[in-house]
């Protein structure tokens, strides 16, 4: 999926809502279309890690893989969205949205996650997992209607 520039910065609060407004509205898309989600009832969350520099690239390979298992295996995950700071790429983020408690918990129990914690442990410097709160529900589903694949 290709998003073109338009020319001009977002701030980082916009692009961050943008992004979890996006893996919102791809949710339930091709196999979870039965499932409802209430807004009020998901977790939502930025992970802030800091990876070595001599991992970073593996690290990447890993947590991709990660994200890509937990997307397609778990219902309850709506987004788990992996990035890098451009100016510094040790510095990762995370925006990771779940339907609610439940499937945050049930996934920190999935093999796919413990594979990855144990795979990655030596190459994290810092995490730091800061919940977040939507600005605005009711546009969460809506914001990314027009892009297309």
């Amino acid at each position: 999926m290709k998003i073109k520039k338009a020319g001009m910065k977002l701030p980082k609060v916009v692009l961050i809502l943008f992004l979890a407004i996006f893996c919102i509205s791809s949710y339930g898309q091709e196999k979870n279309e039965d499932q409802d989600v209430e807004v009020d009832e998901m977790i939502i969350r930025m992970a802030k890690i800091k990876v070595y520099a001599n991992h970073r690239d593996e690290y990447i390979a890993i947590l991709n893989e990660e994200a890509e298992a937990s997307i397609k295996l778990e219902p309850g995950v709506i987004c788990i969205y992996p990035m890098y700071q451009k100016e510094n790429p040790t510095e990762i983020r995370l925006l990771e949205i779940y339907a609610n408690k439940k499937a945050y918990q049930s996934h920190l129990e999935t093999p796919h996650f413990k594979s990855y914690k144990e795979k990655t442990r030596s190459m994290i410097d810092t995490l730091e997992l800061i919940d977040m709160e939507a600005l605005d529900k009711e546009a969460m589903p809506l914001i990314f209607s027009k892009i297309k694949e």
